[in-house]
């Protein structure tokens, strides 16, 4: 049993077509036959032979199902005293057939689900969240899960890891509310939080840590002391400031992304921190970024770092504030400081800022009627942005805009 477990896909077992068999790890296979047919097959030692007992043929009996019947056949091997898995699995209808374990019911499940999701990181972080952290549950069986079975998973990380933690409960209770939509449970969820675990666990709550920001009134000489300095890090430094936006996705930009005829950034869904698409209207002083950038190009991005096709570092923005003597703030604080600027000195309406931030506005029924992206108001909002951003010693700073 030392070897893997779970190495078939859905996918690999349904393409399979060559005579032979595929194995799924810890004894379970799939058989092959020379017409296409296939079956599962369990190859275990049993006093000193290697029997082969027919888990039922596919697809009638389907991977998650397959591995199921392998781990309760597993524990008749690790079971005291030892059981053949013969006897037990073919026993006469009627008999009680070991309930699967926690870690074989979720493997099986996981296959299942994880399909649905759409990104493929979101799937790793569900099944190695489980497999890292839940392993005191993993042989266990699954209609023996009780409270105190989770509290032994979730209490060595509850504090040291606060949100792996919250994940870890929530995985945990949607694997047990599975098990009981299955029938192999009863009773209440014990990993279930309101009027039970958080009954039991300590308040998580903590202050809220901001990104450190440099004041507004002081982005302009800021913005003064960046444009004397002659590197691609200044260049995409000043123009992350110029357009409110995240540092990856500053640094990330690539020339097909922006429209030099209409002065429009559109950043796609796959690099936002929300999965939708962006569009940033660039300023005047924005495009002169750009076009400058434009004149030595070379390649994809617009703003390289010093491997070939590969982006700036954030790196290189520490090191650069680091010289200007504002080590202490972060990138991500300017966004903060625009978001000030807005509230503070404009009167732009506040879902004009948001939405420059790209942040999402207002709930799902409000959503649902806001087809726009209110492109050339935030140009106005952005434009006002640039001159202050740019203008000499802060004198913007005085002057209340409007949208």
């Amino acid at each position: 049993m030392a070897q893997s477990i779970n190495r078939l896909t859905t996918k690999e077992v349904k393409d399979a077509a060559l005579e032979g068999r595929l194995a799924d790890g810890g004894g379970l296979y799939l058989q092959v036959g020379p017409t296409g047919s296939k079956s599962w097959l369990f190859i275990y030692r049993w006093e000193g032979k290697r029997p082969e007992l027919g888990l039922g043929p596919f697809p009638d009996v389907g991977l998650a199902d397959a591995r199921r019947r392998a781990e309760a056949a597993r524990a008749c091997l690790t079971s005291k005293p030892k059981r053949d898995p013969r006897a037990v699995l073919t026993a006469p209808a009627g008999a009680v057939t070991p309930t699967p374990s926690f870690g074989a019911f979720a493997d099986g499940w996981l296959d299942a689900i994880l399909p649905d999701f759409k990104n493929e990181k979101h799937q790793q972080q569900w099944r190695n969240t489980l497999k890292t952290y839940a392993t005191t549950l993993w042989t266990v069986p699954i209609d023996q899960v009780d409270t105190a079975a989770v509290l032994e998973a979730l209490q060595p990380i509850w504090n040291a890891k606060r949100e792996t933690a919250q994940r870890l409960r929530g995985r945990i209770e949607r694997v047990l509310d599975a098990a009981k939509a299955k029938g192999l449970r009863g009773g209440e969820n014990p990993a279930r939080w309101r009027g039970h675990l958080s009954a039991l666990l300590p308040n998580q709550r903590q202050p809220v840590t901001h990104h450190s920001a440099l004041p507004y009134v002081d982005v302009p000489a800021f913005m003064a002391n960046l444009s004397d300095r002659a590197a691609v890090s200044a260049e995409c430094l000043r123009f992350l400031i110029l357009t409110a936006t995240r540092s990856n996705e500053a640094r990330a930009a690539t020339w097909d992304e922006i429209d030099l005829k209409s002065c429009v950034w559109t950043i796609p869904a796959t690099r936002m921190k929300a999965g939708k698409e962006h569009r940033v209207p660039l300023s005047a002083e924005a495009m002169k970024i750009v076009k400058a950038m434009h004149e030595v190009r070379r390649g994809a991005l617009i703003f390289p770092g010093l491997l070939k096709d590969r982006p700036l570092s954030e790196t290189s923005f520490r090191n650069l504030m680091a010289r200007m003597k504002a080590g202490h703030v972060t990138t991500h604080g300017f966004r903060s400081a625009f978001r000030d600027w807005c509230g503070e000195v404009t009167m732009f309406p506040r879902e004009i800022a948001e939405t420059a931030l790209a942040h999402t506005i207002g709930d799902k029924a409000e959503q649902a009627y806001r087809r726009g992206d209110a492109l050339e108001k935030r140009r106005a909002l952005m434009e006002a942005w640039s001159r202050f951003c740019c203008s000499s010693d802060g004198q913007e700073n005085v002057v209340v805009l409007h949208g």
